[in-house]
């Protein structure tokens, strides 16, 4: 296997390349280039995110969004409590929004017109979340760009100003945005709305759903979601009793992944979706954890190689490997996370190579040439076509 992607790996391209390859079945390493090197992970960091969720929650957990009666007469405000579902739609019934299953501002208003409450006014409570909205290492740019929002505890349509695109540009005050629409939808003030808690023991009026987690993670690996990442990380914080926070997350996912026995070393985090120019990890983290979904030891973590999008197939990884010429290559025997900053390039996964091999893999590159990914896609393809025995 060495001599087999030596080539491929020394493509100047590819800049620094951290590397590792494993059987899948047996855990055992085949090929191996500065692999306990920190690099940049960029979006792949979200291999560890749905790890980590996997390992901790159910995988038809939902995410409750209230709104409660913000005071004990039958005339007064209403508070919408978020605790995290950034799917929270505006969107009329029947109408399609970018996530599947979303839950939906109308069905709350329907639920307080029969609750026998009459609002006066929508106050928002994001309290379930601490902290910055907006993580060290993240340009602000970014916002506007569409990559991200800033993360808090109540949002609309994960910040996008237009909800069906998606890279539309994003919201920087997405908690006051659910507020507006609540109340628009409700024939009050929008510009009215405020940011307050919720009063101790306060009447549910409403309650709507997210969609369950497995179908969340699967947005958020084929879509690349941040935001959706930076969310369900809080989750599995609040799971095992850390903040929701960045920090929080971050140390909940960090933690899971040790109970899991995968080797965190050099692992150091701003966040949990890899947007952060911040973020560290090695190959060696990342080709643990997808190692451990594949091999015989951690039957929980399955799922996440059918969460990975498929090469020539699904996702972010849809347009790529496709060998329109000669229909040889590894689309549709490769899976994997992607990961692109700029002069970053990083893929993990796993797949089956030309002799029925199934294999896991880590290529982390940081100051990539101009043609990084295609780079990266060469050595990938060398591995599928190596059908190596060492």
């Amino acid at each position: 296997m060495a001599a087999a992607l030596a080539q491929a790996a020394a493509d100047p391209n590819l800049g620094r390349l951290g590397g590792r390859v494993t059987d899948a079945l047996t855990g055992q390493e085949l090929w191996r280039q500065l692999d306990d090197m920190p690099l940049i992970p960029a979006s792949t960091n979200k291999v560890l995110t749905a790890t980590a969720a996997l390992l901790t929650l159910d995988r038809q957990a939902r995410v409750s969004t209230r709104v409660v009666a913000g005071t004990r007469d039958s005339l007064g405000p209403v508070v919408l409590v978020g605790a995290g579902d950034p799917t929270l739609s505006a969107a009329p019934p029947g109408v399609d929004t970018w996530y599947r299953g979303a839950a939906r501002i109308s069905d709350l208003v329907e639920q307080i017109r029969r609750s026998g409450m009459t609002p006066t006014a929508v106050q928002v409570d994001i309290s379930a979340f601490t902290g910055p909205t907006m993580a060290p290492g993240w340009d602000p740019a970014d916002v506007d760009n569409g990559d991200i929002a800033p993360i808090e505890a109540a949002m609309i349509d994960a910040g996008r100003i237009q909800p069906t695109t998606v890279n539309s540009r994003r919201s920087r005050t997405p908690a006051l945005d659910a507020g507006r629409e609540l109340a628009e939808a409700l024939g009050l003030d929008p510009a009215a709305v405020t940011i307050a808690s919720a009063p101790a023991g306060a009447r549910q009026l409403a309650v709507v759903q997210s969609a369950p987690l497995i179908q969340r993670l699967s947005q958020m690996m084929n879509a690349s979601d941040n935001v959706m990442a930076e969310c369900i990380a809080r989750e599995v914080a609040a799971a095992i009793n850390r903040p929701q926070s960045f920090t929080g997350a971050v140390d909940a996912v960090i933690t899971r992944l040790n109970s899991a026995h995968i080797d965190t070393t050099g692992a150091a985090l701003a966040d949990s979706s890899g947007l952060s120019v911040n973020d560290r990890l090695t190959a060696r983290t990342l080709d643990g954890a997808m190692q451990a979904a594949a091999g015989p030891d951690q039957p929980a973590l399955r799922p996440l190689l059918d969460l990975l999008p498929i090469a020539g197939g699904s996702g972010t990884l849809g347009e790529r490997f496709l060998d329109r010429a000669t229909n040889l290559g590894p689309a549709g025997w490769l899976r994997a996370k992607t990961g692109s900053l700029t002069a970053i390039n990083s893929l993990v996964g796993v797949l089956t190579d030309s002799s029925g091999r199934v294999l896991t893999f880590a290529f982390l590159s940081n100051d990539a040439g101009p043609n990084g990914r295609n780079a990266m896609d060469a050595l990938a393809t060398k591995l599928w076509f190596c059908g190596c025995t060492t």
